[in-house]
């Protein structure tokens, strides 16, 4: 139970990788606030209310909050909830991401923009409105970007998205020297290749074959393969980590290099 009593807010919580690591965090004892934005309107129940029901199956504490994260009042709000329901906010994890795939020469500005305004802006909004909650509760936290491989390589049809995972570890190393004071901690994690909705059309047969063969543990990753090192970081056996990055990635990397 390395987050007993922890209140963790997660942006894109419903689904993919943010699904597995609420639910990670929710079986080491974390209460858990997760935001989530497009969930289709079919008549039946949201992943967003699966995810909290889900913990609560397990005997945990969840709330979900609906907002784009682009909106800097939807941060606002999901620490307003964390507070409410569970009394503060001790972890925050930014994973919302999108990534429509786009060539380079006609890339829209406004598909830019978007990418920019999810994937950066979103964590950054969410790093302010969760430092200025741990700040007036006087107990440190931590925050916590799902950064990406693709901070480190480049991607032809991710000229949007690979500067916005760079973006992202910039301003854990930022927020890491302007937070330290306040005993906040910030670090980002990169995974590798996931299995998730963002690439599953881009992942065909053929390429899922061949992306096995150039990762050394012999498969690509899963949602709950990124749940260990959040909840590493998000707990106090990382007390004196800050403006640090891991790489989850089966060792991907590595064999690029």
């Amino acid at each position: 139970m390395l987050l007993k009593d922890k209140v963790v807010v997660i942006t894109g919580g419903s689904r993919g990788i943010g699904r597995g690591i609420a639910l990670g965090c929710a079986k080491e004892g974390a209460k858990v606030v997760i935001n989530y934005a497009r969930d289709p309107e079919t008549g039946g129940k949201s992943p967003a209310q699966e995810v909290v029901d889900s913990i609560h199956a397990m005997g945990g504490s969840a709330v979900a909050v609906k907002g784009n994260i682009a909106d800097p009042t939807t941060s606002r709000e999901l620490i307003a909830a964390a507070v409410a329901e569970f009394g503060g906010v001790d972890v925050c994890v930014a994973n919302a991401g999108i990534c429509p795939f786009h060539s380079f020469l006609d890339m829209p500005p406004e598909l830019l923009r978007e990418t920019v305004g999810v994937n950066f802006e979103g964590t950054y909004f969410l790093a302010q409105a969760g430092a200025n909650q741990m700040i007036k509760q006087g107990r440190g936290g931590s925050i916590i970007a799902i950064s990406s491989i693709s901070k480190l390589v480049g991607g032809e049809f991710q000229t949007h998205y690979t500067p916005t995972k760079a973006a992202q570890h910039s301003l854990m190393q930022s927020c890491a020297i302007a937070l330290g004071r306040y005993g906040i901690r910030c670090n980002s994690v990169l995974p590798g290749t996931i299995l998730t909705d963002i690439n599953k059309e881009d992942l065909t047969p053929e390429k899922t074959a061949a992306f096995n063969q150039r990762v050394p543990l012999g498969r690509l990753g899963q949602p709950d393969d990124l749940a260990g090192s959040v909840v590493f970081l998000a707990s106090d056996m990382a007390r004196y980590i800050t403006g640090a990055e891991i790489l989850v990635d089966g060792g991907m990397f590595v064999n690029l290099q």
